[in-house]
């Protein structure tokens, strides 16, 4: 992709495309275009541009309707309206809608071409900031690993003697018990550490996709790869690979990861080029590999090849002596973020938590004082068989010290949460069906639950 940056540029007449194509590039910019704002949300779905450029007057759609539903998708996407029939009552309502510039035809190029190397400079800002930020946090997630227990002990013994050298390291543990705050400890406490610490889902990537994921594809390589793509073995390059659930990797896949980890370097999906990379693998998984290799699930080879430190680490249920320090961490942790007392726990809710098998591990504990620092502890007793205190019906409390508008976010945001985790329970985490049964796109429920922090593989 040129330096510029890539932009949809979006427009019904196709001489106006026909010029943005030829003018745009010359200010170092890669040029997407859409004829109708159908083929626009469209384009969005196959690329990733730095701002869009929209008309404003369209058959299907209007650029400000277009622009509420690519700001629904992406909220901090920079949108510049253009239109041959200007107003200030549409430049007005443009920018209270969440344009950031508007435009008049005839377009002059040079000045288009001013707004969006300042559109996506700040663009490119807020993503880096934003991925500083999520570094900073997950930076912070080994205090999360809180326990004294001889199976913790052992955790920590094994992360301080391995961290520093570049042997390969395979996690094994139930979903929820800290595997990739496992994985960034050892790539914070390695010489790797200025480097990218880079980790995938290997069930969460399409098995069409996987290849590409891994390894990057050239532009054009299949229908929209629109550009060049680098994979998560490039973007790791120096630093470390996290490979979770790896154990639900595809044969074909795992034979050309078997290669790139034995010869070090990857060719991307279109690419005639081998490149080489240097990166540490950090593998982990649920399953019983051993069992797989057997079944035929599994590549022998490449077992052995990722098997190299093996690490277990214990679900919470063995080790009920470090709930209490656990309770206090996160409970304290949520009351410093929403700026609230901290929760203690009622003795009964205690006792019934250090009772409760824990399937969900410490990201269900979690997860629990989140919802209890927020709603209380009568949100929280019944999820541990526990009746909730006498009175009311469980309601959201409205915040009436907030502007209404806050307050009505606020009481929205509790609702959603405790909706979405009812229906996760009730569903097993399986997110096809939560998503039918709350009426909503499953994209916008990924977004719903990242937003709210949740986690399907909690409610398998």
């Amino acid at each position: 992709m040129s330096k510029a940056g890539l932009i949809l540029f979006v427009d019904d007449d196709p001489n106006t495309r026909k010029v943005a194509r030829a003018n745009l590039p010359l200010d170092g910019f890669e040029v997407l275009v859409a004829s109708s704002a159908a083929e626009a949300l469209a384009r969005l779905d196959e690329a990733d541009p730095l701002a869009l450029v929209t008309d404003l007057q369209m058959p299907d759609l209007d650029g400000i309707a277009l622009m509420e539903q690519v700001h629904a998708r992406r909220p901090s996407l920079p949108v510049v309206l253009v239109t041959a029939h200007a107003t200030v009552e549409t430049a007005v309502a443009a920018m209270r809608k969440g344009a950031l510039h508007y435009l008049v035809k005839p377009v002059r190029w040079d000045e288009l071409a001013l707004v969006l190397r300042h559109a996506v400079a700040h663009e490119r800002a807020r993503r880096d900031v934003e991925r500083l930020r999520g570094e900073l946090e997950r930076a912070t997630g080994f205090e999360e690993l809180v326990g004294g227990s001889a199976a913790m002990r052992e955790v920590f013994r094994v992360v301080d003697q391995v961290a520093g050298a570049d042997a390969t390291v395979l996690l094994r543990g139930e979903t929820g018990t800290g595997k990739e705050l496992v994985a960034r400890a050892l790539h914070r406490r390695s010489p790797r550490q200025e480097r990218p610490f880079v980790a995938i889902n290997c069930t969460a990537v399409p098995r069409d996709l996987m290849e590409s994921e891994f390894f990057g594809h050239e532009k054009g390589a299949f229908t929209g790869a629109v550009a060049r793509r680098a994979g998560r073995f490039e973007q790791a390059d120096g630093g470390t690979l996290f490979l979770d659930e790896v154990g639900d990797l595809d044969l074909a896949i795992q034979a050309k990861l078997l290669r790139v980890l034995q010869e070090r370097e990857i060719t991307r999906v279109g690419g005639q080029r081998a490149e080489k990379v240097d990166v540490r693998i950090v593998a982990a998984t649920n399953r019983d590999l051993e069992a797989l290799v057997k079944e035929g699930g599994f590549r022998d080879d490449l077992y052995y090849r990722l098997n190299v430190i093996p690490l277990r680490l214990p679900p919470l249920r063995e080790r009920p002596g470090d709930l209490p320090a656990l309770l206090d961490h996160f409970l304290r942790s949520f009351a410093e973020r929403f700026g609230r007392a901290v929760p203690s726990p009622p003795p009964a809710v205690l006792a019934a938590a250090q009772a409760y098998p824990w399937p969900g591990n410490v990201r269900e504990l979690r997860n629990l004082c989140e919802r209890a620092a927020l709603m209380g502890w009568e949100a929280v007793a019944p999820l541990l068989g526990q009746a909730a205190p006498a009175g009311p019906a469980l309601a959201p409390a409205a915040e009436f010290g907030l502007p209404l508008l806050d307050a009505r976010a606020r009481l929205v945001e509790r609702f959603e949460r405790e909706y979405l985790t009812r229906l996760l329970r009730e569903h097993r985490g399986k997110v096809g069906a939560v998503a039918r049964a709350a009426g909503i796109a499953e994209r916008n429920l990924y977004e719903k639950l990242k937003a709210y922090g949740l986690s399907r593989d909690d409610y398998r």
